[in-house]
């Protein structure tokens, strides 16, 4: 069996801070995360790999930035990670 999850990094909920004009949030100097439903799929596809054997792979979109969240999907037990990056993605 080879599962296949998608992660996205997030900014972190704990430090968003919110424009006071524009209402939108303020990315810059806030770290991301990995969303922590994606990493709900990660544990539930590492428990499947564990008693049905296989692989499991993470699959993120982003900037190159994004490949610390596929170390950490590593370091969770993640078989290979896959990085789609390119500026015309933005």
């Amino acid at each position: 069996m080879h599962i296949v999850i998608c992660i996205k990094q997030v900014p972190d909920s704990a430090q968003i801070r919110v424009h006071p004009v524009t209402n939108t949030i303020m990315r810059q100097g806030v770290p991301t995360i990995i969303n922590p439903y994606d990493l709900f799929a990660l544990e539930e596809a590492l428990k499947l790999r564990d008693v049905h054997g296989g692989e499991v792979t993470v699959l993120t979109m982003g900037p190159p930035m994004a490949e610390d969240s596929l170390r950490k999907a590593l370091g969770y037990g993640a078989d290979r990670a896959v990085l789609l990056t390119d500026r015309y993605f933005a």
